[in-house]
């Protein structure tokens, strides 16, 4: 069963310049996230939002208790812990889909999760 679906589109020019603030990128991404290319920061960035979305969007949820890593096959999964482990838990949420997309200076996300509330 669905029990949340969230989307959030990021502007790569407008991440760019936030992650030009002091401080801004490690307290929003991991540092494995941190290493790639401005477009793929902005998809994980998005990812994170789609996230909260999907979760209800519940505040006091820490970004980086979600970390967005790829697989071999290249498919985009998220790990979690803490904050936004407890509200996996806490809405039954067993299984999460992740979808990214890039394309004319934005950065796409999708994110539905699964499970028996």
């Amino acid at each position: 069963m669905i029990v949340g679906v969230g989307v959030d589109v990021c502007s790569v020019d407008r991440f760019s310049a936030a992650a030009a603030r002091p401080g801004f990128l490690e307290r929003v991404l991991h540092p494995d996230e941190r290493a790639g290319s401005a477009a793929s920061q902005a998809g994980r960035w998005a990812v994170k939002e789609a996230f909260a979305k999907a979760l209800g969007a519940p505040s006091g949820l820490a970004w980086l208790d979600c970390h967005v890593i790829r697989t071999e096959s290249g498919r985009p999964v998220v790990e979690t812990t803490g904050t936004v482990r407890s509200r996996m838990t806490e809405l039954g949420v067993s299984t999460v889909h992740v979808s990214i997309s890039h394309d004319a200076g934005v950065a796409l996300a999708m994110v539905v999760c699964e499970g028996e509330p």
